[in-house]
């Protein structure tokens, strides 16, 4: 609610000031860190003449700038799949897409498809997909053999394991407890059922943590100083300690890896629609695409990149995912409430004794 306020005081004074007149060679995204790489962004500013001003920033700071300007400051943002539909609801920071300016045959059918089903709001469209990423497990398969979240919990691996204490955990204990935690998001009080469920497991887990960790940083490091054996972590993360010790490994979990997918999404008062629709069209480019998976270590939602990233990426992809991505949870939105559901349950588990 705080920095909801604040950017609502910096947005009235700049619109007061006239500071969002807007350059027509400007084209302003609200996006994470590394998803404009600096030598794509210059290269399709030589193309199209359009130079790109980045703002760094992530879901719940989307959000909050977006909600305290009514959408305006910028011309395009990056929220991933899940937080579209219920802010757009509660506060129409978004405008419909047009797909019609858009290559969508460059898109991968499913991801289109899994994006509209997540970001379609009274028969409109608000998001299409650019990167996606999973979830999973990372393990040091010279020290431990781990197959679904559980193991981590396991006392012959004690102290030598990680997890954060973040809603993906939650997410990934319910399935790997035959739960479906997405189909309960419509009914609140099952939810709240599964969350004490959950939360029981993961107090009983504590004792055999090594440590929570914040930042994927944290857990590689302990990774590299054998300090931890196994841990819940991001495939790029573990694809990157891979390149560096071949034995710690991507583990696609029995139960699946959860699966988030980041999108465009074009905020209500942006005023370059036409620098919007141009750069998504540009990393819609096979090449383009490619080279932003190379430096993210994602893929996108692009059609023919993989025979254009590096082969050790590519190899690594097909290590972690030999299935394809079938044994994926997509993250479908997220019904009100449900987060503080969450937030309440993991205060509980931290403040448990171990």
């Amino acid at each position: 609610m705080k920095l909801a306020l604040a950017y609502l005081l910096l947005s009235t004074l700049a619109l007061a000031n006239g500071a969002f007149a807007q350059d027509p060679k400007t084209l302003r995204i609200l996006t994470w860190d590394g998803y404009v790489p600096a030598d794509v962004a210059e290269d399709f500013r030589k193309e199209t003449g359009i130079k790109i001003q980045v703002t760094l920033s992530g879901n719940e700071d989307i959000i909050a700038r977006l909600r305290a300007s009514a959408g305006a400051g910028f011309d395009l943002a990056q929220p991933s799949q899940d937080r579209i539909t219920g802010p757009q609801q509660q506060y129409r920071i978004y405008k419909p897409i047009d797909l019609t300016r858009i290559h969508t045959d460059r898109f991968l059918t499913n991801m289109l498809e899994n994006v509209k089903s997540n970001t379609t709001v009274n028969g409109k469209l608000y998001g299409v997909p650019f990167l996606w990423g999973a979830e999973g497990l990372a393990v040091n398969s010279r020290r431990a053999q781990v197959s679904d979240y559980l193991d981590l919990c396991k006392p012959q691996l004690s102290g030598k394991t990680a997890l954060r204490l973040r809603r993906p955990t939650i997410i990934a204990f319910a399935f790997a407890m035959g739960k479906d935690p997405f189909a309960l998001y419509a009914d609140p009080k099952a939810y709240g059922k599964m969350l004490d469920e959950v939360g029981e497991q993961l107090i009983a887990c504590k004792s055999h943590l090594h440590f929570f960790f914040d930042a994927a940083g944290e857990v590689q490091d302990a990774m590299r100083a054998d300090k931890v054996t196994a841990a819940m972590l991001w495939d790029s993360a573990t694809w990157d300690l891979n390149r560096e010790n071949p034995y710690v490994r991507y583990v696609n979990p029995k139960s699946g890896s959860l699966a988030w997918l980041m999108t465009f999404a074009l905020p209500a008062q942006g005023q370059n629609d036409d620098a919007a629709y141009a750069w998504i069209n540009y990393t819609l480019r096979p090449d383009i695409a490619a080279r932003i998976t190379q430096s993210t270590g994602n893929f996108t939602a692009t059609k023919g990149t993989l025979g254009l990233v590096d082969p050790r990426l590519k190899a690594q992809f097909f290590e972690s995912f030999p299935e394809g991505v079938n044994n994926l949870h997509w993250y479908p939105s997220v019904p009100a409430g449900i987060e503080d559901m969450e937030a309440r349950m993991l205060l509980r588990v931290k403040t448990a004794q171990r």
